[in-house]
């Protein structure tokens, strides 16, 4: 089966969407939002995420406990908690809805209109699972590096840094912007051909048919007379 352009638009978008979907879903299990290297300690780094918190000790072992209440995590933690659940909702609803959508699949009882409202909903939805991405990992990054230059924090004490599942929620953020952009994009190449399903469907409305030649020559029309009573 010979795909068009707007059908390999289609494909990239999903393959995008899902790729994003699956960093989002590693980032949230993470542990690694924040790490701390004691100066005391070299062999002994502290890691913290939006579930437990860890101790990595080398060539030891890795000892981790997981937060005993949702209220005593710092507010940017509970909201990514939060965000980044819905963030797994939104994009999978979306990547399904597109999948409807797009041209890879064929399913006789779905007209053509009706599939291009799935895929532009599933690209909608796409957006929205990048924002609710981007927005938790950039405030707790923005929260580390608020406490990191705090000048009323003592130079002694440790600080927080950037973790690994923070750089992984930007990419996941921007695969899933993309995906859906992409999927957005597809609804609007207007590209008519024969074998299109907007021709073969007849039950589109008559103004997306071809319309015929007209013909030049002039025709009277005879005017009916007024009947008086």
């Amino acid at each position: 089966m010979a795909w068009s352009f707007c059908g390999k638009v289609q494909l990239g978008g999903l393959l995008l969407s899902l790729l994003g979907w699956l960093c989002s879903c590693v980032t949230t299990v993470l542990p690694q939002w924040k790490t701390l290297n004691l100066e005391l300690n070299e062999m002994e780094t502290w890691i913290m995420g939006l579930w437990e918190a860890c101790v990595n000790q080398e060539e030891v072992a890795t000892v981790c406990k997981a937060f005993e209440s949702f209220l005593s995590l710092p507010q940017e933690l509970q909201v990514a908690r939060i965000l980044m659940v819905a963030s797994h909702g939104l994009g999978l609803l979306g990547f399904l809805l597109s999948g409807f959508g797009s041209e890879c699949f064929q399913f006789h009882r779905i007209r053509w209109v009706s599939k291009r409202r799935l895929c532009l909903l599933g690209g909608t939805l796409e957006v929205s699972a990048s924002a609710t991405t981007l927005f938790p990992v950039s405030w707790v990054a923005h929260a580390t590096i608020r406490d990191f230059w705090d000048e009323g924090v003592p130079e002694i004490v440790p600080r927080w840094e950037f973790g690994d599942a923070l750089f992984l929620g930007w990419a996941a953020g921007i695969f899933l912007a993309l995906g859906g952009l992409l999927l957005i994009f597809s609804i609007c190449l207007e590209k008519e051909d024969v074998s299109s399903p907007r021709m073969a469907d007849p039950t589109v409305a008559p103004s997306c048919a071809p319309v015929g030649e007209s013909d030049s020559s002039f025709h009277l029309t005879p005017r009916p007379r007024n009947l008086l009573i």
